[in-house]
């Protein structure tokens, strides 16, 4: 008996009283930006209007406040001097401050001062990038809840920050809303905001940010379907001092017009439609987007000679060139009945046979073959000879011309010489 109860195990003891297990989530810290405001709002207004002095609260108040969490109010108190309400309005009961960007001088240079102090902020923390982006596309959005003046000041804060990297082109995204493009609210928010960002950079650097994001083909989409013309385009924002942006625009439909007339002409060549529907298809395109003969005629070199498998060995590729070209050349004279349409396409083959090494010596050859075409004639080709011509394979493409040049120029003398000069 006594072995037995040595066995037994101490029992151990225990807590009287109940025990309650505390959550997590339950200790996290409630979500209340008005608590937030009224810190930032206060120490605006002991800075007062000094932006230096503001940039430094805002990078010392980092430290202890949470700008992580509250990102969208710090900067919706910076931008409309307290938190914003859906819709862009701010409420009457909230605290607010005037200084803000709303409340300040409408000129461009207050607005180069503002931008240093959102630059220096989001530079000192990097967390807040996205909700700066955020909140901008927000604020677009909001653009009809602004007076004029505040939306000018905006369009002018956002092309300076566009210009110097702080904002990315996506933002203008939000300028394509339905509502804000049928009531023209994006049209002249777009006039300020490209006006101040080519004036801190220019016309080719905006081109570049837009292209990045695919933006570079949509601008007409700042109009109603109805109005997305180019002259409407050119009209407006010409008149409206934007001429660069206007001659961009005209630049990108034209190139656009261009890959499209080269992509349907191939799908006919391969097709093997009737010259007489190219040609006029190819007119009408022309007419329909402004395109040069210049333009048509280097697009339809191009999309000839990438019809073609060519074959890598020299000696038969020129004779491959001419039985290929002799079938097209009715086309390319439908389209050279220019001197400059001419010395464009000589320009084209001399340039086509310099890159692509195996056709070096079938210059002449090709140029004898257009002559005798009617696709070129005797005065473009004596100017390409003279002082017209690249200088890739200069030396080489004028010695190969020589003799054909030497008989153009004694023409009189006839075929018999023409026919002996090309064998």
């Amino acid at each position: 008996r006594v072995s037995f109860m040595n066995n037994q195990k101490p029992q151990k003891p225990t807590l009287s009283g109940q025990r309650f297990k505390t959550r997590k989530r339950d200790e996290k810290e409630r979500f209340d930006p008005t608590q937030f405001q009224d810190c930032i709002i206060q120490g605006l207004t002991e800075t007062g209007t000094d932006l230096e002095a503001v940039a430094k609260f805002l990078d010392a108040s980092g430290a202890k406040l949470d700008y992580r969490r509250y990102a969208e109010t710090l900067f919706d108190i910076l931008v409309a001097g307290g938190m914003l309400a859906p819709g862009g309005t701010l409420a009457d009961d909230m605290t607010r401050t005037n200084v803000c960007v709303f409340a300040a001088q409408e000129d461009l240079e207050t607005m180069q001062a503002f931008a240093q102090v959102f630059n220096k902020l989001i530079r000192r923390y990097k967390y807040l990038e996205k909700g700066f982006e955020d909140e901008v596309k927000k604020l677009l959005l909001f653009l009809k809840g602004f007076s004029e003046s505040e939306r000018n000041k905006l369009a002018m804060l956002t092309g300076i920050l566009l210009a110097n990297g702080t904002l990315n082109a996506s933002i203008l995204n939000s300028l394509y809303n339905e509502n804000l493009v049928k009531e023209g609210v994006s049209a002249a928010f777009a006039v300020k905001l490209f006006k101040s960002w080519i004036n801190e950079k220019d016309i080719n650097a905006v081109a570049v940010s837009l292209r990045k994001v695919n933006m570079d083909n949509r601008l007409m989409e700042l109009f109603p379907a109805n109005k997305q013309s180019v002259e409407h385009f050119s009209k407006y924002f010409t008149e409206a001092g934007l001429k660069e942006l206007s001659e961009y625009v005209r630049n990108q439909q034209s190139i656009g017009a261009r890959k499209e007339l080269q992509k349907e002409l191939q799908e006919q060549m391969s097709r093997g439609d009737p010259f007489k529907d190219i040609i006029l298809y190819v007119k009408e395109e022309m007419k329909k987007n402004n395109i040069s003969e210049q333009t048509v005629v280097a697009i339809i070199w191009s999309s000839v000679m990438s019809t073609v498998e060519w074959n890598k060995k020299e000696e038969l590729v020129a004779e491959q060139a001419i039985k290929h070209l002799k079938q097209y050349s009715p086309l390319l004279a439908a389209f050279t009945t220019q001197g400059q349409s001419e010395l464009t396409l000589l320009l084209k083959i001399q340039e086509y046979c310099y890159d692509n090494i195996h056709f070096m010596k079938a210059f002449q050859k090709i140029v004898v073959l257009f002559y005798k075409a009617e696709v070129l004639s005797e005065e473009p080709i004596l100017k390409w000879y003279k002082d017209a011509h690249l200088a890739k394979g200069k030396s080489v493409f004028l010695e190969q011309m020589k003799k054909f040049v030497e008989w153009l120029k004694n023409a009189e003398e006839g075929n018999q010489q023409l026919n002996s000069c090309v064998e």
